[in-house]
């Protein structure tokens, strides 16, 4: 009886060391790729309403061009990309949630810089989208540039590097601001289109989105150059390379494709093309798409669900949008801007 009460308590015991090393095992098992294919979605943190970049009315159906890179990202992965589950998230937790494994992916408007990498311990993949910190006011104030800007109360949002920015130029220009920051970014639109500061400062992106929730929007003009260089990439946790391969060629993939010239449109004769470029990208030869763990088709599920980086875009904040922000740096190298992917080979 004692013999049989020990191995039972012994028993107990061992399903209860297993079962708390399987807790212990899926909190810290950096593994991104097979939790979300266990899951069947991806969890994506976006901005909560930026128009053209991630916006939604209802928290449902979200659209913009952060939005279009996170169904890129499950197209990959499960060639659909209805797989993709957004979640809003304020400026000032979008890190700290990535890092406990709320989000798998940030894809929203967050400049790369050394000190959050380090800081929070997380990788920005590549560049999505280039940008820079820039002024929007009133027309009224008839101001041609920045240096004009002297002596201006300026709206910023707290834990974004533009307060840095803003800082940093009225300082290098010996000019003097006062600042007016809050913690939501709704906050600083609402006190911006009130009065309660002549100047708001954000990423050039933003202000061209942000121009169109302003009660006048053509009263507001944008200057046209920028103080800061911002980088918007998306976000992973380090120590997950194989989940930052997938995300960051997923990118690289859509910026190839729009220089081959492969569209969502024309995606079945890019299948049956003879040039090894193209040949590469859609997986008719070689095995790149295994070893991202993926399929061979990869690359087509991305750009025939979503489109090439040309098309996702236009739609969404080019000439084909409301926005219209012109292409600039965000042209392909080949073109006159500095959007670059590697080759695949």
């Amino acid at each position: 009886m004692r013999t049989f009460r020990g191995g039972l308590l012994i028993g107990l015991a061992v399903a209860v060391l297993v079962a708390v090393l399987a807790i212990i095992y899926e909190f810290y098992d950096t593994r991104t790729l097979k939790r979300t294919v266990r899951r069947g979605e991806v969890l994506c943190g976006v901005n909560k309403g930026l128009p053209g970049f991630s916006y939604s009315e209802d928290n449902k159906n979200w659209s913009g061009f952060d939005v279009d890179f996170c169904r890129a990202v499950a197209a990959a992965i499960f060639n659909d990309p209805g797989k993709a589950k957004f979640i809003p998230l304020d400026a000032s937790e979008r890190f700290k949630e990535l890092q406990s494994r709320k989000v798998d992916i940030l894809s929203r408007n967050s400049t790369w810089s050394m000190a959050r990498e380090l800081d929070y311990d997380l990788y920005f993949p590549a560049v999505a989208y280039y940008d820079g910190a820039g002024f929007m006011l009133p027309r009224s104030r008839n101001k041609e540039t920045s240096l004009d800007l002297d002596g201006s109360k300026v709206c910023v949002q707290a834990g974004t590097t533009t307060a840095l920015n803003v800082a940093d130029y009225f300082k290098a220009n010996n000019m003097k601001y006062d600042e007016v920051k809050f913690d939501k970014l709704d906050d600083v639109v609402k006190a911006y289109d009130t009065g309660k500061c002549d100047t708001f400062s954000a990423d050039v992106s933003q202000l061209y989105a942000l121009r169109l929730n302003l009660t006048k929007p053509g009263d507001h003009m944008i200057l046209p150059d920028m103080i800061s260089k911002e980088p918007l990439a998306p976000v992973v946790r380090q120590r997950d390379d194989d989940w930052m391969m997938i995300v960051k060629w997923t990118l690289y993939a859509m910026i190839n494709a729009e220089e081959l010239g492969v569209t969502s449109e024309n995606i079945d004769e890019a299948l049956k093309s003879k040039k090894p470029e193209v040949m590469r990208l859609v997986g008719t030869e070689g095995n790149y798409g295994e070893q991202l763990g993926l399929t061979k088709d990869w690359a087509v599920r991305i750009i025939r669900h979503v489109g090439n980086y040309g098309e996702m875009y236009e739609r969404n904040i080019g000439e084909k949008s409301k926005l219209k922000i012109p292409r600039g740096m965000n042209q392909l190298w080949n073109a006159g801007g500095v959007q670059y992917a590697p080759p695949m080979r």
